[in-house]
């Protein structure tokens, strides 16, 4: 009897380990169901400044892909997955990395989607704390719908919105090099 208990605590062990990635100190599913949509891990990496780790993002798509401008524009429900692994995240400093993200994303040019960028902003403004989960999904028919510990905070309209926003971690001048490629699966 031990040692049937014994298997199976280590194929259970073996499951779930494998239905897991882990990145730096966050684990990260390796499939999400977003708007009744099986999704599964396209790429995970680790966004850093200087030599601080600051969250876990993961990429999730309906099959796997590596073109960066093919994902942006894909009209497809697609997730970004944002594991905040570090205290020195902050509501402040995460709505100005968005500002940052939407004007290197669209080369400057954001008054098209100034209140669309507003609106994502707020999701933002409540205290943000290291454990703290960030899904932002893109649901074909609906839009970006954006949840914090998988609580939903709202949504919003548009593939042109969704196109800039993603282009913020995969864009031509993306928020992280590394990140980006990772998210590709490119490491």
């Amino acid at each position: 009897m031990k040692k049937y208990l014994l298997a199976l605590v280590a194929v259970c062990s073996l499951t779930v380990s494998q239905a897991q990635t882990v990145v730096g100190d966050a684990t990260l599913p390796n499939s999400v169901t977003m708007g009744g949509t099986e999704l599964i891990l396209n790429g995970a990496g680790m966004r850093e400044k200087v030599v601080f780790d600051l969250y876990a993002g993961g990429l999730y798509l309906v099959s796997k892909k590596s073109d960066a401008a093919a994902i942006i524009n894909a009209d497809e429900t697609m997730a970004l997955k944002l594991d905040i692994v570090s205290g020195m995240v902050s509501s402040k400093k995460m709505i100005g990395a968005v500002d940052d993200g939407f004007d290197a994303s669209m080369n400057g040019n954001t008054s098209s989607l100034d209140a669309k960028i507003e609106q994502f902003k707020g999701f933002f403004s409540d205290k943000i704390v290291k454990t703290n989960v960030f899904d932002i999904a893109y649901i074909k028919g609906k839009g970006t719908v954006v949840y914090k510990n998988g609580k939903e905070l709202g949504s919003i309209a548009g593939l042109d919105f969704k196109k800039a926003l993603f282009g913020i971690w995969l864009g031509n001048d993306p928020a992280d090099d590394d990140l980006k490629d990772a998210m590709l699966g490119k490491n």
